[in-house]
């Protein structure tokens, strides 16, 4: 391994995944301004996360469905204006009279 290049300042910290309301304690030098406190009583910095193997469903085995019709719908509305032009009877082709 090459020498200095690691961080010599890791701690102790509490990792806790809000999607799936886990936490467990690890090592890290991440920045942090939260703390919690863990079931020993004592107060350890609190790194947050969307994901992790906890929630992931590759090593969760299951879907977690996430709200896509507000997603969709959101998405509609930003876009609508940019949507197809409606002819007018002005622009429409002229029907061929017999």
């Amino acid at each position: 391994m090459k020498a200095g290049i690691h961080p010599e300042n890791y701690r102790t910290v509490i990792f806790k995944d809000f999607s799936c309301d886990e936490s467990w304690l690890g090592k890290s030098c991440a920045p942090s301004r939260e703390t919690m406190k863990w079931d020993d009583g004592n107060d350890y910095p609190l790194i947050k996360l969307e994901i992790s193997n906890k929630s992931h469903p590759f090593f969760t085995g299951k879907m977690k469905f996430v709200d896509t019709a507000g997603r969709i719908d959101k998405f509609n509305k930003k876009f609508a204006k940019f949507g197809k032009k409606e002819s007018t009877p002005a622009e429409a082709p002229a029907a061929e009279s017999e």
